[in-house]
């Protein structure tokens, strides 16, 4: 990097400040602070718990936003004045200093972005996560056992808590189905973004003869729904079905009919659980995940008529990414149309990076 290079970095850098700042807008930010601090000092604040919950959190979220957005202003104007300082004194070492620590001052605005676009009060729930195979039998299905991993790694990472709801494994490898939770802050706001169908392209290991195959998966993430939003769901429109659970859980798993499958007819939609011993405790597992995803269809049926005549990329059933594996690696991304070639560190769950890419381009 040279000093043009450094000198336009810096304006791109501050013109994305400036563009958050007028979407975040700190001063009203403020305001509601302190509107928020003179509602938690009044004598019936907490008589409401829940509705002290959900300031606390608006308090929390917002803080933090407006931490981030001054400490980004602040290295950004730190950053031009040792610059300017630098070239007017000729001081070659603080030069290269502040090259070699640019690409910290990019991710330290590429944060603040995402935190600008994880504003949204469902990105903060936790994601309900439900992978399924197309078609291809085993292909597919070992396909779908490689995205689970990918995403059990990437949580992994990111400090999330997993429970799987549902497991069936493929009857010669891989995974049937999988739904599973995701706990933790912003959860959702992430996995949004896996939305969709994942193809993969590869030299198979299931085929004797070495050939290329291209399998698909489609991942659907909904938010987990808080109590208090309610999902009108009559008794005529769904079946229930109770299953003995399959997979690991020992001798009791496999022998009682705990497992709980749920049909929706007028959506479609089925979801099933057999993460308990208690059919009980299952079913109402599977009834949140139907409201979970009937409130997103809604959502996205809302979000295509305020679109309408325009193409949108958020879909059900939308191509949203390919993982190829053969002849060549590389990873990329339908929607930010970013392609990335550590492929192997991607399927290791190292897929942040490529996640906000997918926010941000969205946003634009």
């Amino acid at each position: 990097m040279d000093n043009y290079e450094y000198s336009e970095l810096l304006k791109t850098l501050q013109n994305k400040v400036d563009n958050i700042r007028s979407i975040i807008n700190p001063d009203q930010g403020l305001k509601r602070l302190k509107e928020i601090s003179e509602l938690e000092n009044s004598p019936d604040f907490w008589q409401d718990v829940k509705r002290a919950g959900i300031l606390g959190k608006e308090k929390t979220k917002l803080e933090n936003l407006l931490k981030q957005y001054e400490n980004a202003k602040n290295s950004i104007n730190d950053a031009k004045e040792l610059f300017d300082l630098a070239n007017l004194e000729n001081d070659e070492e603080t030069l290269k200093a502040l090259f070699e620590d640019s690409k910290n001052l990019e991710e330290s605005i590429v944060s603040l972005e995402i935190a600008m676009l994880l504003s949204d009060e469902k990105d903060s729930k936790n994601a309900i996560v439900s992978i399924h195979p197309g078609a291809g039998g085993t292909e597919s299905n070992d396909w779908a056992s490689m995205l689970y991993r990918m995403y059990l790694r990437f949580c992994e990472r990111e400090g999330f808590k997993v429970e799987t709801l549902d497991f069936q494994e493929g009857e010669e490898a891989g995974i049937k189905d999988v739904s599973f939770l995701v706990k933790g802050d912003n959860a959702y706001g992430y996995l949004k973004a896996e939305n969709g169908i994942h193809r993969l392209v590869r030299t198979s290991p299931f085929d004797s003869a070495g050939r290329r195959h291209t399998s698909f998966c489609s991942v659907m993430v909904s938010a987990e729904l808080d109590d208090d939003i309610e999902i009108d769901i009559e008794d005529k429109d769904i079946r229930i079905d109770y299953y003995r659970a399959s997979g690991a859980g020992g001798q009791h798993i496999n022998k009682t009919e705990s497992a709980v499958r749920i049909t929706h007819f007028p959506s479609g939609i089925v979801v099933q659980c057999q993460n308990d011993r208690s059919q009980h405790k299952n079913k109402a597992t599977a009834m949140k995940m139907l409201k979970s995803r009937l409130y997103e269809l809604e959502l996205m049926k809302q979000e295509a008529q305020n679109n309408a005549g325009e193409k949108s990329d958020i879909a059900w059933g939308h191509q949203i990414r390919s993982y190829v594996l053969f002849p060549y690696q590389q990873v990329k991304d339908n929607r930010s149309n970013e392609a990335f070639s550590n492929v192997e560190a991607i399927l290791d769950g190292d897929i942040k990076k490529l996640i906000e890419g997918v926010l941000i381009a969205l946003k634009s």
